[in-house]
């Protein structure tokens, strides 16, 4: 790791200033408002000019906030600073001629950063591929059972302009940040941050993989106790390098996480035991117990290294071994997240419709053997080749679904022709029900069928929690 002195952010006066909101939405809309409350000149852009939009519009017109839309590509004139919902891609016009003009461009996590009062809660940061919002309210978990005043924030839980504008007072917040965000928050100062893994995905937004993992690896930038990464995570760039090319403030450690045994300044496991072998006094021949195992809800691998990167986090920030185990014991997962639906005779039914990418299913279908597996979905530009491949041995048969399946299906075919594999050639929603009936005929007792997709669901459904809810809906039709 580099290592420099951080200074604070310089901070900036919105009164009379000319600010333009790039897109409405979930984040936008709450940027117009509070700038405007600053006393800022406020104009919002937004590419579309549908009814929802409208409506949007309508709301902050009548606060006396610009609105323009279906036309975000250019920038209005006198604009001084530019801040912008998460997903607008770095290469839009409008940001083009913002930088052509030397206006800044920050996102929703960079004005909440730049809002935080003096004496402000300290921020603990996730990214990562996958698992970032389980490893957050994990987080949350052990710092309330340390008795902290905390909050889940970024993505998930509270909005972070809330959380730094809002009434409530908090010690230190759990805030789970994407790479998007991370791209447009040039000086956020994390107290201590992780990165869970790196595997491609959202490469159409970045441009390439080394891109994406530059922006992932910005979370580390300026950390003051801990920077944490995952020991078992394999390619190139390794959250390992991220964290040696971070410059961070003197004294700062790396602190890995694995599903071994830990060597010092790493967590890990040792027989069914969460074990810190980074925040004890000689690390070199102690170890701290933190949990068992067993304490982690589900127990699959990934969620385990989930909870280790929680508690390194949690650690870092001078938590007891004791509210470790107190916060995971008391966490509870959400909706979608390879959860355990139903068993029908003697078949398990489990719900991981959130395995929208090839990491998030591998490390899915690693939890249980033998499987049969409901996959498919829009593919988003991935191949699955790598995916079957470590998957193969452990398949009992393959449902597929969706508008790309058979992209899964070729990969099958090559990797995997003992397999069998029913492909079902319809993309309305009634198609889970007909899948989770062919995997039933597939599946023998002691099986799981499991529902994790590698593909986004838009095809097909509104979103992954819709797709879940199909699934249950199925299973409980076959239990009933």
């Amino acid at each position: 790791m580099g290592s420099g002195q951080v200074t604070s952010s310089v901070p900036f006066e919105f009164q009379g200033k000319h600010v333009t909101v790039a897109g409405l939405g979930v984040s936008g809309v709450p940027a117009a408002k509070v700038l405007h409350g600053l006393g800022a000149r406020v104009t919002v852009v937004n590419d579309g000019d549908d009814a929802r939009a409208r409506e949007q519009a309508a709301e902050l017109e009548a606060l006396g906030v610009t609105v323009r839309l279906g036309d975000g590509a250019t920038l209005p004139e006198g604009t001084e600073l530019v801040v912008t919902a998460p997903g607008w891609k770095p290469d839009k016009p409008l940001f083009t001629a913002a930088d052509a003009a030397g206006v800044p461009v920050w996102g929703d996590v960079e004005l909440a950063w730049r809002l935080r009062r003096p004496g402000a809660a300290d921020w603990l940061a996730v990214t990562g591929t996958n698992g970032k919002t389980t490893t957050v309210r994990m987080l949350a978990s052990i710092l309330g059972a340390a008795g902290l005043r905390t909050a889940a924030v970024g993505n998930i839980g509270v909005s972070l302009l809330d959380a730094v504008l809002g009434e409530e007072e908090y010690d230190v917040l759990a805030v789970e940040l994407s790479s998007y965000q991370l791209h447009w928050a040039p000086s956020l100062r994390a107290h201590s941050a992780a990165v869970l893994n790196l595997a491609p995905d959202h490469l159409d937004w970045h441009g390439s993989m080394e891109a994406y993992a530059r922006d992932k690896g910005r979370v580390y930038e300026g950390n003051r106790v801990a920077c944490v990464y995952n020991t078992d995570a394999t390619g190139k760039p390794s959250t390992e390098d991220l964290v040696r090319e971070a410059d961070v403030e003197e004294g700062c450690r790396a602190v890995g996480f694995t599903l071994g045994t830990p060597g010092p300044s790493q967590l890990g496991v040792v027989d069914g035991i969460l074990v810190d072998r980074a925040f004890v006094e000689n690390r070199q021949k102690n170890a701290q117990e933190l949990a068992e195992v067993s304490d982690v809800d589900p127990p699959a691998p990934h969620n385990i290294a989930n909870a280790l990167a929680a508690a390194a986090l949690a650690r870092a920030y001078g938590v007891p071994a004791s509210a470790v185990r107190d916060g995971l014991r008391a966490f509870t997962p959400d909706a979608h997240r390879i959860a355990h639906v139903a068993d029908v005779d003697g078949v398990a039914y489990v719900d991981d419709s959130k395995a929208t990418n090839t990491h998030a299913a591998q490390a899915s279908l690693a939890a249980y053997e033998p499987v049969v597996w409901i996959a498919g979905g829009l593919a988003k530009g991935a191949t699955f080749d790598e995916l079957v491949t470590g998957a193969a041995k452990r398949l009992r048969g393959a449902v597929l679904i969706g508008r790309d399946r058979a992209l899964i299906r070729e990969a099958l075919a090559r990797h995997a022709p003992e397999v069998p594999v029913v492909d079902l050639d319809r993309t309305d929603t009634g198609a889970m029900l007909q899948a989770v009936q062919e995997a039933q005929r597939l599946a023998r007792p002691g099986d799981t069928v499991l529902l994790a997709p590698a593909c986004a669901s838009m095809d097909m459904f509104t979103n992954y929690n819709k797709r879940g809810d199909a699934f249950a809906q199925a299973v409980r039709e076959l239990g009933a």
